[in-house]
């Protein structure tokens, strides 16, 4: 991928400010912070989303987001933290490089990702289950 932002960042072509690295994933501040010390973690290979990766590379990059929260956690005593990827256009992700965030969150740091809950398709969910 000539134009992916996050593959000329593997490749050393882009500037990046790396937390961790491993074979296969690849770990670095967000140029665009949410809070201190948020964090993308990829895959080094370019899978655009978590459809596209094979699970035996899925599991190392989960790997590397684990071993990025302990980090923070062990170093920076961050307790708090959220884990969130988005695959597909429809469900915001921006940059077609499959992509984990992790952003520490505290109290009054100005975030606040709320999701708007449907309580009434509790009773859909026989049929939801039946369709799987």
């Amino acid at each position: 991928m000539n134009t992916c932002i996050f593959c000329k960042i593997v490749k050393g072509e882009a500037k990046s400010w790396k937390v961790f690295e491993n074979e296969d994933a690849c770990a670095f501040l967000d140029i665009h912070p949410a809070t201190r010390y948020h964090t993308l973690v990829i895959p080094k290979k370019h899978y655009t989303n978590v459809f596209d990766i094979p699970e035996k590379e899925l599991q190392s990059v989960m790997t590397a987001v684990k071993k990025v929260c302990m980090l923070y956690k062990e170093k920076l005593g961050i307790q708090n933290l959220q884990v969130i990827s988005n695959s597909g256009a429809e469900a915001q992700q921006e940059v077609f490089h499959l992509h984990f965030h992790i952003v520490p969150r505290k109290w009054g740091d100005g975030q606040n990702l709320k999701w708007n809950t449907h309580p009434e398709w509790v009773q859909d969910f026989d049929t939801m289950i039946a369709e799987l």
